[in-house]
């Protein structure tokens, strides 16, 4: 019996890590069982390329933002133009958007308006959104939970490895925890204990590559093929056979990303 078809929903084919071999990646990765990858843009200047990058391949859908790191880098997001770029069919996504106090811890207030940008955007287009947070689990919680109040909007915790509390604030809000590479690491013990009180039907993977690559590729570049190992690692958390993990995956990304549903592929 064959593996059933897994996605990728968080990478990025655009990064310079895969000039020169994407085809092969993307072959590599569908021989994998990996059947969709949302690849992510983090500069709305790289948008064009990251879609080309979706248009090219019929597993790639994409999503595109001002990752928290870029605030500096880019104009403030203009709402309007975000909605304009969502109306493409294979956009799935808003963001990666978010804050990182660990790296940028400089350009908090940018960073904090940006975010409410990109909410409003989520807010407005009913697109999920993809969340990045580092080092800054109480600011993140508190617009979350007070943005929610105001406009409902659903929402990832993309490569989540944030603390216990954070997690449950959100698992509250019905929004989704992402595991990446990282949740294979021998020390994220902590990290796999709070992803097994989560509900299943709350849960995604992804690679978030060219990073964090699980064993026995930790060291070297990421790339979607692996999101299979990451999703073994994710079925031993929740004691269950991949099989099932990856088919309650699959529902949950659906769920979550109603707009890919129209791409997934034939297994």
């Amino acid at each position: 019996m064959s593996l059933p078809s897994i996605t990728d929903s968080h990478c990025h084919l655009d990064f310079a890590d895969f000039d020169g071999n994407l085809e092969e990646t993307v072959k590599k990765a569908e021989r994998s069982g990996v059947g969709r990858m949302v690849t992510i843009c983090t500069q709305l200047k790289d948008e064009p390329k990251v879609r080309n990058i979706a248009e090219k391949f019929d597993c790639v859908l994409y999503a595109a933002g001002t990752h928290p790191m870029n605030v500096h880098k880019q104009p403030v997001i203009n709402v309007s133009d975000l909605l304009e770029i969502a109306r493409h069919p294979k956009f799935v996504g808003i963001g990666e958007t978010g804050l990182d106090y660990y790296y940028t811890k400089e350009t908090e207030q940018d960073q904090k308006k940006s975010l409410l940008l990109h909410i409003e955007a989520a807010q407005t287009s009913s697109l999920p959104l993809i969340i990045h947070s580092r080092s800054a689990d109480t600011d993140i919680a508190e617009i979350l939970e007070s943005e929610f109040k105001n406009a409902e909007f659903s929402c990832v915790m993309h490569c989540f490895s944030s603390g216990r509390e954070l997690a449950i604030k959100m698992l509250n809000l019905g929004f989704f925890l992402s595991m990446s590479g990282i949740v294979t690491f021998p020390k994220s013990q902590e990290l796999r204990d709070i992803f097994s009180l989560a509900p299943m039907d709350q849960i995604l993977v992804e690679t978030d590559s060219p990073y964090l690559a699980p064993p026995p590729y930790r060291g070297k570049r990421n790339e979607p093929a692996y999101v299979t190992l990451t999703a073994q690692k994710g079925a031993e958390i929740f004691n269950t056979s991949y099989e099932n993990f990856v088919n309650q995956l699959e529902k949950n990304f659906e769920r979550l990303f109603p707009k890919a549903a129209t791409f997934r592929l034939a297994e």
